[in-house]
């Protein structure tokens, strides 16, 4: 009778593991996505997935890594700042957050103590993209929605938002080309080793500017996408190599404009993200030479993964890879007010609204909140 009671017990639990995990798997649906002008799938391949619909409100956790540059604080910011708007607030429990630093086992074990805890879904910018593989399967076989947004995760059993990464650095390598015709030395500023964002941009660029048949001289430092990082990497360069044609940067580009401004450097084209600092200089400086093109994200592509999480927890269809637009302005069409912000700071990322998904938000809603975990 022991057995035959121990047998049944394992036999049940193997059926309940079984259906709860069946239960947890989004399936494979035909789009379009619920909000289809927001949700927009990467190519048309993408995959559709519907989860099965859960009851709010809804406990929902970030877990980013590296958080000492203007873009990732600001990031924290928006997001919290999303989760306190009142339509918003309404579907949430809870918004935990958390900021875990370089460490990938350490974002890995906060992703895992969110499962553990029971999270309904859990948003994250991964320190790296392929070593997330055991806590993907967990957070798929306990039923938790996992959204990637910014460096996403190397996978097809969680969701990704992203711009094209790559395609900034294409962009960024156009613009290089087609003001220096002739090739020349070019400064490049990359950002945070090992993220599939500098890997993804650092690409871009130099497959776009080897395909010009040009000779170009690539001088690489590392900026982490930070203003005063990146402007000291900036002034070695510019000590050892004393002149360069142009320069493309991933962020901290402010500080790198700084830089070539305190070495007396002539200006030169420019290929560099959406900081409202570096955007001042782009139009103060125009006329001397710094021409630039200013692509990228702002922070806001977090509320968007939010907004994600919580439509899949409601059942909506989301395709699984989610492609967003980027924020573009170049030389000479900088516009003050629109483009940037002469009275807000330097370190503030503009173009950070997504209107298609009715994102949009104030520097003083962003900059209301706190950085610090919660």
């Amino acid at each position: 009778m022991y057995k035959t009671l121990v047998g049944g017990l394992l036999a049940a639990a193997a059926f309940t593991l079984s259906h709860s995990t069946a239960l947890a798997q989004p399936k494979i649906v035909n789009g379009p996505a619920a909000e289809a002008d927001c949700f927009v799938p990467w190519t048309a391949d993408t995959k559709f997935f519907k989860f099965p619909k859960k009851d709010g409100p809804y406990r929902i956790a970030l877990a980013n890594g590296y958080i000492a540059n203007t873009w990732r604080i600001q990031m924290i910011q928006t997001a919290k700042a999303y989760a306190a708007q009142p339509d918003v607030a309404a579907k949430l429990k809870e918004f935990k957050v958390v900021s875990t630093g370089e460490d990938v086992p350490a974002q890995i074990s906060a992703i895992n103590n969110f499962i553990d805890s029971g999270y309904d879904a859990i948003v994250v910018n991964a320190q790296n993209p392929t070593a997330f593989g055991p806590v993907i399967k967990r957070a798929k076989q306990a039923g938790v929605v996992l959204v990637a947004f910014d460096n996403i995760l190397d996978t097809q059993d969680a969701i990704n938002v992203n711009v094209d990464q790559k395609g900034l650095g294409v962009l960024w390598a156009n613009w290089l080309a087609k003001h220096l015709p002739d090739g020349g030395k070019v400064l490049e500023v990359r950002g945070v080793a090992g993220t599939s964002v500098d890997t993804d941009r650092h690409n871009g660029i130099h497959e776009t500017l080897d395909a010009t048949g040009k000779k170009w001289d690539v001088v690489e430092v590392l900026g982490k996408w930070d203003d005063p990082t990146a402007q000291k990497a900036t002034a070695d360069a510019i000590a050892v190599h004393k002149k360069f044609d142009g320069i493309t940067a991933q962020g901290g580009d402010t500080g790198v404009v700084q830089a070539m401004i305190d070495a007396k450097h002539p200006f030169v084209p420019f290929g560099g993200e959406t900081e409202n600092g570096f955007r001042k200089f782009c139009a103060k400086y125009a006329g001397e030479g710094l021409k630039c093109s200013s692509a990228g994200t702002g922070p806001a592509q977090v509320a968007v993964a939010i907004k994600t999480a919580i439509a899949a927890l409601e059942g909506q269809v989301v395709p699984q890879s989610i492609k967003l637009p980027l924020a573009i302005v170049e030389d000479p069409n900088f516009k003050e007010g629109q483009d940037f912000y002469p009275d807000q700071s330097d370190n503030f990322f503009v173009g950070n609204a997504f209107p298609t998904c009715g994102i949009n938000f104030t520097a003083q809603e962003i900059m209301g909140q706190s950085k610090e975990n919660q």
